[in-house]
């Protein structure tokens, strides 16, 4: 069996079994039909990988793979873990499932296109994660695209977010004691230092940001009811992947779909909503409906007949 390949299997193996538990036979009849297997050229997979295979899903995934001793001897996923821990073990299995790909064919460049994109910050990803756990002062500059200043900051950190493929670090600002996210891409001279900070937080980060779209401060916001109506064929689209865990189908017609959705109406959310164009329109609430037609309006006079 391939040392560099057991990612692959563990994420082949997790897949079957939440479709419905299966016995150590159908287990090895899946994963050597596989494509994954096959491209491989695996031939076999004994009992014992199996059992271990388990033990390693057990602790990488938090997932408990028991099997079952009386009847058919059925292996099955016994409970699942709470949402967000779900929801880590998918990224997870995603990264795996690309990553074993790029690793096991060379040639991966001439079939598999990646985004151009830049770095995200990412290489201060750990540091942070330490500091957060640690309780430590951390200190950096910090890029600002509206003013174009960066600025020394010494902040106490408090967690990681992820929005639109950016991660971000929020975090209490010393200067004003006020709770701020800043952009892991903008962080220069990152320092986190060997001093503690002894303020008990008590932040529920989940509830926090869970009427939340991405990372913009909801200090001044109260989460609103929000209905868009959607073309049908971006409908589709919105349907199969959710803007936002609060979405919700309201109405469908031969041309259109309707959602509505519970959150704070930021300038992420209006930016995300923009970037549709004809294809979705906000029906409520009206102050977000005013402010949709007026930044319209504005992006259409820039593109006045003198121009």
């Amino acid at each position: 069996m391939k040392k560099d390949f057991y990612l692959t299997r563990y994420a082949l193996i997790i897949k079957k079994l939440e479709s419905a538990p299966a016995n150590y036979s159908q287990l090895e009849e899946y994963l050597l039909n596989s494509f994954e297997f096959q491209d491989a050229d695996i031939k076999s997979y004994s009992i014992r990988t199996l059992q271990r295979d388990i033990r390693e899903i057990s602790n990488l995934f938090n997932l408990s793979i028991h099997n079952k001793k009386k009847g058919d001897n059925r292996y099955y996923i016994e409970s699942r873990p709470m949402m967000e821990v779900d929801e880590y073990n998918q990224k997870l299995l995603e990264s795996f499932q690309v990553s074993n790909a790029l690793n096991v064919h060379p040639d991966f460049a001439d079939f598999i296109f990646f985004e151009s994109r830049k770095p995200t910050g990412v290489e201060n990803f750990y540091d942070l994660f330490f500091a957060i756990r640690n309780k430590r002062v951390v200190t950096f500059e910090h890029y600002n695209y509206k003013n174009k200043l960066m600025t020394s900051r010494k902040v106490h950190p408090l967690a990681l977010k992820e929005s639109k493929d950016r991660w971000y670090l929020i975090a209490i600002d010393t200067k004003d004691k006020a709770l701020k996210s800043f952009g892991l891409d903008r962080i220069n001279y990152l320092d986190v230092t060997k001093d503690k900070f002894r303020e008990k937080y008590k932040f529920n980060f989940r509830e926090h940001f869970k009427n939340a779209f991405g990372v913009m401060n909801l200090t001044e916001q109260n989460p609103q009811k929000i209905v868009l109506k959607c073309s049908r064929h971006q409908g589709e689209y919105i349907r199969s992947f959710a803007l936002h865990q609060s979405q919700k189908e309201t109405k469908e017609t031969p041309e259109e779909i309707y959602f509505e959705f519970f959150l704070h109406p930021t300038y992420d959310f209006m930016q995300e909503i923009l970037s549709y164009g004809k294809e979705v329109t906000v029906l409520e609430p009206k102050n977000l409906v005013d402010e949709i037609r007026t930044h319209l309006q504005s992006s259409l006079n820039n593109y006045s007949e003198d121009y």
